[in-house]
């Protein structure tokens, strides 16, 4: 495998050398994998990666975490979540503390979990926290369905479920961002599609490229940009075929379209965006934790210098911000992108170069050998 990485990293090198590009990816699985492989190192020095908001729990408010926190506080009242939400900054503290402190706070591994959790605890109330994008929404939709079906009354959601379109063409439509190339994510193709990004190319004139995980499937998608990019084209390939096609999973589809309904939604660094987020439909709104108990909605205030809004919409890169790798560290995060198991921070941090090439930004702080896979 490393061989064929690094005849993969030469083709590019020597076919792309004098190219300038940057190169954006809108999952915080890709933004993992890519540093994990050591690809963002492997690149000729004028073709740079960012990341965008591609990690559901770094776009998620703190004034969601603080609701939750509060719930898990309230008597006769469970918060079931996911692990990688404890840590995560509110606006007076985290899941983590909140549990330490006396709150009510269970980890499952699926929504399913917390409708059992439900049906063995029918004194308490279990609300479970509903962070993702449409990859994570029919899961969930899945959850409420069943809660249904059993009539399992003291279940809900708290839903921050969010659709990546609407936030995206924010972005791309903003003039700030100075991008040449999109790679789109893999796990939301598999369930809208490959045409599902073909707006990308038709409105922005943006090459786009669908790519899987490893890192042999991560090069091919990278190459595929770049050559687009060298032949002056703009178009969407699909290099991820044996898990994306064009019209993507239906049934998970028609399951997301029969329990939510869109919704505006609040995200990290780009505010309230409109149709951006997934709420329950009104024959399941009562699974709704929002009016199934009168909550108000928070505001959201950003930790005191933290940059995680900035660095996620591709403006900053973690080395810019002061606190990375030093007060901000994934033991003591100050922001959710050193935290989230998909964070860029968090990618930065785990897999950054021991010996930065040449023009690569060093590093002034203990890290650990980096080696590609």
């Amino acid at each position: 495998m490393k061989d064929q990485l690094t005849a993969m990293a030469a083709q590019i090198e020597n076919e792309f050398a004098d190219l300038e590009a940057v190169l954006m990816e809108v999952c915080g699985t890709h933004t993992h994998a890519i540093r994990k492989a050591g690809i963002h190192q492997m690149l000729p020095n004028k073709i740079k990666l960012l990341s965008g908001p591609g990690c559901p729990v770094c776009v998620t408010g703190s004034g969601y975490l603080e609701q939750a926190i509060l719930l898990s506080q309230t008597p006769g009242m469970m918060v079931a979540t996911f692990g990688d939400l404890l840590k995560v900054p509110g606006n007076s503290g985290t899941l983590s503390t909140a549990r330490a402190s006396g709150g009510q706070i269970k980890i499952v591994y699926s929504p399913l979990d917390a409708v059992d959790l439900a049906a063995a605890y029918p004194d308490q109330e279990i609300i479970f926290l509903g962070v993702g994008f449409e990859t994570t929404a029919p899961v969930i939709a899945l959850a409420v369905q069943e809660a249904a079906l059993r009539k399992i009354g003291n279940f809900s959601i708290l839903p921050a479920l969010k659709v990546l379109r609407p936030a995206l063409e924010v972005l791309l439509s903003s003039g700030d961002l100075k991008i040449n190339g999109l790679i789109a994510p893999g796990h939301l193709s598999v369930i809208l599609g490959a045409d599902a990004f073909n707006y990308v190319v038709e409105a922005y004139h943006l090459p786009t490229v669908i790519t899987g995980f490893r890192p042999a499937e991560l090069w091919l998608g990278i190459a595929q940009l770049l050559k687009q990019l060298k032949a002056e084209e703009a178009k969407l390939f699909n290099a991820y075929p044996q898990a994306v096609t064009s019209h993507g999973n239906l049934p998970a589809q028609k399951l997301i379209n029969e329990i939510f309904v869109v919704e505006d939604a609040q995200w990290r660094g780009l505010g309230v965006v409109k149709a951006s987020g997934l709420g329950l439909a009104d024959v399941y709104r009562k699974f709704d934790a929002r009016f199934r108990f009168g909550l108000k909605s928070i505001p959201s205030l950003e930790p005191a210098g933290c940059l995680c809004g900035e660095i996620l919409l591709g403006k900053l890169t973690p080395m810019e911000c002061i606190h990375f790798g030093k007060a901000c560290q994934p033991e003591h995060p100050i922001g959710p992108c050193m935290v989230a198991s998909e964070g860029t921070c968090a990618a930065q941090y785990h897999y950054r170069e021991l010996t930065p090439r040449l023009g690569r930004t060093s590093f002034d702080f203990p890290v650990k050998e980096f080696r590609p896979l």
